[in-house]
C-alpha cells in the first residue's frame, strides 16, 4: 500500500510508510499533513451548558464582577487557569487564582476553600476539577459556579450554574479526547463569537494555543483529530516566545532547539507540575500567565529547582515501589505498591514507571495515618477512571476519579488490600493482565548514514507524535558501537556506525534503570540491533540527525 501511495502521491516513501500505517487515505493526506482548526475544531454548541458558561463569563466582564478561578495543580489545571486569566486580562479584567495544595487539601474543590471564595466572588470557575465535587461545589453559596473539565462524571452532576464537560454521562462522548485546557478553548471561542455578534472584538485566541498544545500533550491526551491541530498550531505559537513564562521555563531548562511535542511532555509539563508536587501549588499556573518577564524568570528558577528535588525524591519512592511491587508479583491485571509517607506529589509518576516498566496498569499509594492518598496510570484499552469511579461507589475507596488513562483516590488503611484486589478484579474484566511484556513497533529498517537531517524533516511533517500517535520507530540492524559514555543522571550517550563510514548519534535516557545502559557501555566489540526514533539534534547553530535509543540487542555472529 505504500508503494501504490508514493506512486499515486509522489511523497517520498519514508513518509508513505508512515501514512499507510495510520490509515490515512490518499484524499486526506492534505489535512493531515496541515491540520487546521478551521476544518477540525467542533462547534462548541455541541457540547452541554455551552450557551450558559459562555454567556456568564461574558456577564462577568460586562458588570465588572469578582472572578475566582479554581485549578487543578497539575499542568492540565494551570494551563486551563492561564487560559482564562489572560482572556480577561486583555479584557480588561483581573481574576483571583486559587488552587488547592495537594497535601493539605487534596485534589478539586473543598467546602472551606469554595466557601471563602463565595463570599469575595460572583463567579467562580472550576477548571480541570469539580465535576464530582457535589458538597464544595453547594458550599460556594452566594455565587455562581461554572465547571469546565474533562474528568469522568457519576450518573448525577453538583449543583452549578453549568458543567461543560464532554466526559459527562450523557454526552455522546465525541471529544472524550478532550483535555480541559481544551475545553476552556472551546468555551472562549463561543464567548468570542458572542462578543463578535454584538460587534465586540475579543481577545486573540490562537496566540493563546501554545497553552492549550502544553496541556493537550502533558496531561498525555490522544493526538488524534482537533487535538493534532491544536498542538501543530501550539507548537507554532511556542515558537515565538511570545509567552514569558514558557519562555523563561526553556531558558532554565538550556533549550536550544525549537519546541516539540516532547519538549512540552518531558521538559515543560514536569517543571510546571513541579510547584504542585513539592512546592507551592499556585508557582506553574503564576508562571504559564505572568506577562512580566522579570516574575516569569524568577518563577521559572524555582519550579526548575523544585524539579530537581522531585526527581531525587521521585528516584527514592520508585525504587521501593518496585521492590514491593516484584515481591507481590508483576503478572497480575494490577501491579500496585503503598508505603509509609511516600509523598503524594510523586506518586502518580511513580505509577507511570511501574506501568511503562509492566504494561500493566499501575497504583502508587502514599500512606499517612488512617488513610492513603494514591494516584494510577492505565495501559491503553483499560478504562482505569471508570474502575476507581466504581469502587468508590462500592464504599471501597474514601474518594476517587480520573479518566480513563489517570486516576487519583484516597483509601482508608484497613481497606487498602481489600480495595486493591477488587480493582484488580475490575480492570481484568477489563482484559488488564493478558498481554506480555510491552512490545517496541517497529516502522522501518535503516543503516545510520539513511538517518539524515531531511529524512527526518519528512517525518516530523507526519506529527506531532504523541498518545495514540506514536514517533515512527526505526531498527538499525548490527550497528557497531563506536563510542559510549554515562551523561547527566543515568543517560547514555552513544555513537553507532555500519562499518562503512557512516555514523549515528544516540540517547538513551535512563538507560542505567535497566541493563540497556551496562550492556552498551561494556559492548566488548559486538554489534547490536538497536531501536528508537529519529530527531533532530540542535547544537552550536547545526542540525544534526540524532536516535532517541529506545531498546538493543546483541547481533548473533
Amino acid at each position: 500500500m505504500a508503494e501504490a501511495m508514493e506512486q499515486q502521491t509522489g511523497l517520498p516513501p519514508a513518509l508513505c510508510r508512515i501514512l499507510v500505517a495510520r490509515a490515512v487515505a490518499p484524499e486526506d493526506i492534505d489535512l493531515f499533513l496541515a491540520p487546521a482548526l478551521r476544518d477540525l475544531l467542533p462547534d462548541p454548541m455541541t457540547l452541554l451548558d455551552m450557551e450558559l458558561a459562555a454567556e456568564r463569563l461574558i456577564a462577568a466582564v460586562d458588570r465588572g464582577e469578582k472572578v475566582a478561578i479554581f485549578a487543578d495543580y497539575d499542568v492540565d489545571g494551570g494551563s486551563s487557569a492561564a487560559l482564562l486569566l489572560d482572556w480577561l486580562r486583555q479584557l480588561g479584567r483581573d481574576a483571583t487564582l486559587y488552587v488547592p495544595d495537594r497535601i493539605d487539601e487534596g485534589y478539586g474543590p473543598n467546602e472551606p476553600a469554595m466557601t471563602e471564595l463565595a463570599a469575595k466572588h460572583d463567579l467562580i470557575v472550576c477548571v480541570d476539577c469539580g465535576t464530582v465535587s457535589f458538597a464544595a461545589i453547594a458550599a460556594a453559596k452566594g455565587a455562581d459556579v461554572v465547571i469546565l473539565d474533562h474528568h469522568l462524571g457519576g450518573e448525577t452532576l453538583p449543583d452549578a450554574l453549568a458543567v461543560v464537560n464532554p466526559n459527562r454521562q450523557d454526552e455522546s462522548g465525541d471529544l472524550a479526547h478532550l483535555c480541559a485546557a481544551a475545553v476552556v478553548f472551546m468555551v472562549l471561542v463561543d464567548a468570542n463569537r458572542r462578543l463578535k455578534a454584538r460587534g465586540t472584538k475579543g481577545p486573540d485566541l490562537m496566540s493563546m494555543l501554545d497553552l492549550v498544545a502544553l496541556a493537550t500533550v502533558a496531561d498525555v491526551a490522544p493526538l488524534i483529530g482537533v487535538n493534532r491541530a491544536l498542538v501543530r498550531q501550539g507548537l507554532k505559537v511556542m515558537a515565538r516566545r511570545a509567552r514569558p513564562g514558557l519562555a523563561a521555563l526553556a531558558d532554565v531548562a538550556n533549550l536550544s532547539s525549537p519546541p516539540s511535542a516532547y519538549t512540552l511532555g518531558f521538559v515543560f509539563g514536569p517543571r510546571v507540575n513541579a510547584g504542585g508536587r513539592v512546592g507551592r501549588a499556585d508557582l506553574g499556573a503564576r508562571c504559564l500567565s505572568t506577562r512580566d518577564p522579570h516574575e516569569a524568570q524568577s518563577l521559572a528558577e524555582k519550579l526548575d529547582a523544585l524539579n530537581t528535588e522531585r526527581r531525587e525524591i521521585e528516584n527514592a519512592v520508585r525504587d521501593a515501589a518496585l521492590e514491593q511491587a516484584e515481591a507481590r508479583g508483576l503478572e497480575a491485571p494490577l501491579v500496585w505498591a503503598a508505603g509509609e509517607g511516600w509523598h503524594p506529589g510523586v506518586v502518580g509518576i511513580v505509577a507511570a514507571r511501574l506501568k511503562e516498566a509492566t504494561n500493566r496498569p499501575a497504583v502508587v499509594i502514599g500512606l499517612d495515618g488512617d488513610a492513603g492518598k494514591g494516584s494510577g496510570r492505565s495501559v491503553t484499552g483499560v478504562d482505569l477512571g471508570h474502575a476507581v469511579q466504581k469502587l468508590a461507589a462500592e464504599g471501597l475507596l474514601l474518594k476517587g476519579g480520573g479518566h480513563r488513562m489517570a486516576a487519583g483516590l484516597t483509601v482508608a488503611r484497613d481497606q487498602l488490600e481489600a480495595a486493591m484486589a477488587r480493582l484488580s478484579e475490575l480492570l481484568a474484566k477489563q482484559g488488564a493482565g493478558t498481554s506480555g511484556p510491552r512490545d517496541l513497533r517497529l516502522d522501518a529498517t535503516l543503516m545510520p548514514g539513511a538517518a539524515t537531517v531531511e529524512l527526518i524533516e519528512l517525518i516530523e511533517a507526519a506529527g506531532p507524535f504523541g498518545q495514540s500517535a506514536p514517533a515512527p520507530r526505526f531498527a538499525f540492524p548490527a550497528a557497531k558501537i563506536l563510542h559510549a559514555k554515562q551523561v547527566g543522571s543515568g543517560h547514555l550517550k552513544v555513537s553507532v556506525g555500519d562499518g562503512l563510514g557512516a555514523r549515528l548519534d544516540a540517547i538513551a535516557f535512563g538507560a542505567f534503570d535497566s541493563d540497556l545502559g551496562p550492556t552498551l557501555m561494556n559492548h566488548g566489540g559486538a554489534r547490536f540491533h538497536l531501536a528508537g526514533r529519529l530527531e533532530i539534534n540542535h547544537w552550536g547553530g547545526r542540525q544534526i540527525p540524532q536516535m532517541r535509543l529506545e531498546d538493543a540487542s546483541r547481533a548473533t555472529e
